[in-house]
């Protein structure tokens, strides 16, 4: 026979404590099963000698069950890429002109801010959507992590994240006038957030204070959960849905606070 318990681990502490506690319910339980048999043997009149045990604990991962790093760092790399290159150019695309003074063409122009900061966007979005599809044929064919869950369900949520990137530079580039600056303050606001509070060694979970508070609303979180979900875990829509939300809310928030801030002539 055999019984089989499921300890969620990304709660480690939490994790750790039932473990514990089924590992003590095991040895009482072979405890009482000792005396059984002792006073079995007794009454049959055997003598004691060493018992057997008659049931161990032998400890499985449901996920990555060979332990492997790469299997679980390669699907959380793909957002850290995903996020710093993408969000660096849409940065560069409107602070370049305020650097150079071409911007001088958009204040005379009658096109709206929307409608520029989408233009600017737009072709960036479609760039990182293809280095998403070119992130995943090196993760499965030079790296050997097979993509189990649904691709599709990836892929949209790649294009959610792409979008919610290039609106964090487009952000960044309405709040700064030289590129040095939107360089510098895009490399601050994506990679720092994105490396130590959207879970790529510890839970979101496991967090406090303010890192839990960045991990709770990042981008990056929900789609570290999408890309390890279809690639480990064999994971649909279906069981990710919840983490497309945020990022389908992230993405005219961005845009609008963007909208708001650029200023459709010099002050």
């Amino acid at each position: 026979m055999k019984i089989g318990v499921w300890v969620d681990g990304s709660m480690p502490q939490r994790g750790e404590t039932i473990r514990g506690y089924v590992q003590g319910i095991h040895l009482l339980w072979l405890q009482g099963a000792a005396q059984r048999r002792l006073g079995v043997r007794q009454e049959l009149g055997l003598g004691q000698r060493q018992l057997v045990m008659p049931a161990t604990v032998e400890l499985r991962y449901r996920y990555n069950p060979d332990v492997k790093s790469l299997v679980a760092m390669v699907p959380a790399v793909i957002p850290l890429l995903l996020l710093l290159i993408p969000a660096m150019l849409a940065t560069l695309s409107v602070v370049r002109e305020k650097d150079l003074g071409s911007i001088i063409n958009f204040y005379v122009s009658p096109t709206t801010r929307l409608e520029f900061l989408l233009g600017k966007q737009l072709c960036y979005v479609a760039l990182g959507f293809l280095n998403f599809l070119l992130l995943v044929a090196l993760a499965v064919t030079l790296f050997d992590v097979p993509m189990k869950g649904n691709f599709w369900t990836a892929a949209a949520g790649a294009l959610l994240y792409v979008g919610c990137a290039t609106g964090i530079g487009i952000f960044v580039s309405t709040m700064t006038r030289t590129q040095v600056a939107a360089l510098f303050a895009t490399a601050v606001f994506t990679l720092i957030p994105a490396s130590n509070f959207s879970g790529l060694t510890d839970p979101v979970s496991s967090l406090e204070g303010f890192g839990r508070l960045v991990g709770d609303v990042y981008p990056t979180s929900f789609f570290i959960t999408i890309s390890r979900g279809t690639f480990n875990k064999a994971l649909g829509f279906g069981g990710l849905y919840q983490s497309f939300i945020p990022l389908l809310i992230a993405i005219p928030v961005l845009i609008g606070l963007s909208a708001a801030f650029l200023k459709k002539q010099e002050a």
